[in-house]
């Protein structure tokens, strides 16, 4: 099968909300191995409703629908899709009772428009809707698999579960099971990733490899068929060997991985606390890792040393040092990680001081940045980064590779 997805709604064209439905279809899809090679979004006007659905018809076989199936006019969807069928909407006496005992339980008035709701597609799979009153519906004409799913969230994705879901596996001849997983990395670049593994990409068949770039970071899609899970899982496994191979020594993670979640997974594994000194960041790195739970056990807690009067009167950061390198310098970046792991008796100490912008700060350019990085029995190391993009992207990036740098000594100390 292939699939088109169409979310019919206004509010999601005026950005209003987002189409996290079509996320957790194409998931659900792919897990039944059905391809999803359309998305579409049209408002709540019947004739462009029409005009999509026409084309969907041209490169699909089944098309799912989310959206208009409540009580007001501008929910327009099983109408129209009634009338390019030429399906006449019958009334569904049980969703009709639902939605009556839904008013006299909660004790409001039922409005006739009310009734629109338990109309159906005549021949149809009615779709029960247990968390809402619109029922879903499902039919198959020349051909065609059409499938209404209604817009809320809350009432489409147990819907789709519990019954969308059985009736798709009723319609495919074979079960064929598409496994992804998504591999991160940080420290390297989308262009020199690709050129490390060009030859892999070129090749790609089963699995494919899709590079995606994030902010800062680089993931590989690994996607996988087989009618076997098993056997689509040792498909991906051979493959990621084959890119660890060239490229492992910046993979970090898997899927909805993050540096923090890992910094965070390794600190508790070896039982090490950290502290940070924070300038240029304002306190970024220390409230990415307290946002996880079970932070309390590893962050020691941080200074916020904005300034030069408080790397000296909290962080003892000697006043001839300032002056002669600077606060934006090496040394400093090292004295900081330093005297901050004694301050919060820490395992690990972390820094970050450098110039995020736009204007540069003691002659030196913005994008300029150092973060020290102190371990308890091991020297000190100080990662001098040259970085681009404005002010925002230069914090971000700069506690990115902070973790990056605390994840590769805490694998050495190992």
């Amino acid at each position: 099968m292939n699939a088109e997805l169409i979310a019919v709604g206004s509010e999601l064209l005026l950005g209003q909300i987002a189409n996290t439905n079509a996320q957790f279809l194409s998931q659900q899809l792919a897990e039944l191995g059905i391809n999803v090679y359309f998305h579409t979004v049209v408002g709540d006007n019947v004739q462009r409703l029409e005009q999509a659905v026409k084309i969907a018809q041209t490169r699909a076989d089944l098309i799912i629908f989310t959206g208009g199936l409540g009580p007001t006019k501008d929910d327009v969807t099983k109408e129209t899709i009634a009338r390019l069928l030429q399906r006449e909407l019958v009334l569904d006496e049980e969703a009709l009772r639902s939605i009556e005992a839904y008013y006299a339980r909660t004790k409001r008035t039922m409005t006739e428009n009310n009734k629109k709701q338990a109309l159906v597609l005549n021949g149809s799979v009615v779709l029960k809707n247990e968390y809402g009153m619109a029922p879903g519906m499902a039919l198959t004409v020349d051909g065609m698999t059409y499938m209404l799913l209604p817009g809320p969230p809350k009432e489409m994705k147990p819907m789709f579960i519990r019954y969308g879901r059985p009736f798709l596996l009723g319609k495919l001849h074979q079960h064929e099971r598409i496994e992804s997983r998504v591999l991160r990395f940080f420290g390297i670049g989308e262009s020199q990733l690709e050129t490390e593994i060009e030859d892999l990409i070129e090749n790609q068949s089963n699995p494919t490899i899709a590079p995606l770039a994030g902010d800062g970071e680089v993931t590989l899609r690994l996607t996988a068929k087989h009618a076997s899970v098993t056997e689509a899982k040792k498909l991906l496994d051979e493959t990621e060997r084959a890119i660890a191979g060239r490229v492992g020594q910046y993979l970090y993670g898997y899927n909805e991985d993050t540096l923090f979640m890992k910094v965070m997974e390794q600190l508790q594994k070896q039982g090490k606390t950290i502290a940070a000194a924070e300038s240029l960041t304002g306190g970024r790195f220390t409230a990415e890792l307290t946002a996880i739970p079970g932070a309390s056990q590893t962050v020691k807690g941080g200074v916020v040393c904005y300034t030069n009067e408080v790397k000296e009167r909290v962080l003892s950061i000697p006043s001839a040092l300032l002056e002669t390198d600077g606060a934006v310098s090496e040394q400093c970046a090292k004295l900081l990680a330093e005297h901050v792991r004694t301050l919060c008796q820490a395992d690990i100490g972390i820094s970050f001081t450098g110039v995020a912008g736009p204007d540069p700060l003691e002659g030196k350019r913005a994008g300029t940045v150092y973060i020290g990085v102190a371990l308890a029995g091991q020297e000190t190391e100080v990662h001098a980064l040259t970085l681009a993009g404005d002010r925002e992207t230069i914090r971000t990036r700069t506690i990115k590779y902070g973790c990056f740098a605390v994840l590769k000594q805490l694998a050495a100390a190992l």
